[in-house]
């Protein structure tokens, strides 16, 4: 093991505060814009191999399996700042995604609007057919 992962992996253990399951929320925020893109979560080793390598890999919670974003999709997030907020137990990536975020093949997840009438409005379009998304 390298020195400088060996630092890394320091700098986590004293900043980051994952929960009872070893996991932590990160927010995936487009660097240039600001723009919200999803929420995910990462395990120690998803937040080390993202720093590392500067492609976001998250830890899927359905799988039980480090994900990494656009594996599959080739809508990757490549790193740009990891930011941790006042009590460590959250994450802020900002990211240059490619494509799409959200597996609905639209730009961001938080695409529908709760109304005080109690109405859901979608506020995006889906710009990619989520079965073309993941047809290879």
């Amino acid at each position: 093991m390298t020195q400088s992962f060996e630092m890394l992996r320091e700098a986590i253990e004293r900043t980051v505060q994952f929960d009872s399951d070893g996991l932590v929320p990160a927010i995936a925020q487009q660097y240039d814009t600001g723009e919200v893109l999803m929420m995910a979560w990462m395990n120690k080793e998803a937040l080390e191999e993202t720093v590392s390598s500067g492609k976001v890999c998250y830890w899927s919670r359905s799988r039980q399996a480090l994900w990494r974003k656009g594996e599959t999709s080739g809508q990757i997030q490549v790193l740009q700042d990891v930011i941790v907020d006042c009590d460590g137990d959250t994450l802020l990536l900002k990211v240059k995604q490619t494509g799409v975020a959200c597996h609905t093949g639209r730009r961001t997840c938080f695409f529908r609007r709760l109304q005080k009438d109690g109405e859901v409005s979608e506020t995006l379009p889906v710009t990619i057919s989520p079965t073309k998304l993941y047809s290879g």
